[in-house]
């Protein structure tokens, strides 16, 4: 049994060590969000938090999560900094097919968390490993300073229908 916490809840599974951290949140868990892309950590579709700190769950051996902090997609706007972020999404319109943003948004909380203001030159580097077919590239930065002025003002941001 490899145990660990995600989304808050403490998990047992009884499944390979070396079964790679991604399936194991989508067949065991259930936890569809975090999407498969090119299943060598290039894409950054398949991003979520161990311990705070994202990673390429594609390439993460679930051994590598046990006794640790796993957030996904579907648990990181219970942080302040998650909800930001997916408001500034949602307020800026950023998807257009969509199947990246879980990763964007999860590389995109760990920046924030790690850096309050961060410039175009941080977002930049620490979004490089997000690929977007779609090239939403400016609207993921937009969203970012959004996000990052929120969180500075203590202010909600306000989306169509809130």
């Amino acid at each position: 049994m490899i145990k660990l916490t995600v989304n808050g809840r403490a998990v047992a599974l009884d499944a390979d060590a070396n079964e790679p951290l991604l399936w194991a949140l989508r067949e065991d868990l259930q936890l569809t969000g975090t999407k498969f892309g090119c299943g060598m950590a290039l894409c950054g579709a398949c991003t979520v938090h161990l311990d705070g700190q994202p990673v390429r769950a594609c390439s993460t051996p679930l051994s590598a999560a046990a006794g640790k902090k796993v957030t996904t997609i579907e648990g990181v706007g219970a942080s302040k900094t998650g909800k930001a972020v997916q408001a500034a999404w949602v307020k800026l319109d950023v998807p257009q097919c969509g199947y990246c943003q879980s990763g964007q948004i999860m590389s995109a909380c760990a920046l924030l968390a790690a850096k309050k203001s961060p410039s175009d030159a941080d977002i930049d580097s620490a979004m490089s490993g997000n690929i977007c077919r779609c090239g939403t590239y400016n609207q993921i930065r937009e969203a970012i300073h959004v996000a990052a002025d929120t969180l500075k003002s203590g202010k909600a941001i306000k989306t169509v229908g809130a």
